[in-house]
């Protein structure tokens, strides 16, 4: 797969937007079950928030593509457990994705008053 054309995030004052996140390990191969690569893509986006001093709890907004649709019960089992009772705006569709190995991916907008 060639490197894509893309920014792994923008910040626009008070607001940052993610690129759609995909489960790459260390290595950047795509491995896993839907919770591994939904409990990995979520570690990602709370990594690249604190970048710009946020985190997982200023997710206001996710955008989600499913491979499979039988895989939304154990992926929303690990998206509640990674934002615990805090419940971000969600859309999920089923899609196939470009990437080979992807189950998931996940874009977020988060932001924050200060």
């Amino acid at each position: 797969m060639s490197k894509p054309h893309l920014s792994p995030y923008v910040r626009n004052g008070n607001t940052v937007i993610t690129s759609g996140q995909l489960a790459f390990d260390d290595t950047g191969i795509i491995s896993g079950d839907i919770t591994e690569q939904t409990t990995r893509i979520l570690k990602r986006i709370d990594s690249l928030l604190a970048q710009e001093g946020m985190g997982l709890q200023n997710v206001g907004k996710t955008s989600v593509w499913l491979v499979n649709a039988a895989d939304f019960p154990a992926f929303n089992d690990a998206y509640a457990a990674a934002f615990g009772d805090r419940r971000p705006a969600r859309s999920t569709v089923v899609s196939a994705l470009t990437a080979p190995g992807a189950l998931i991916e996940i874009e977020a907008m988060a932001w924050t008053d200060a």
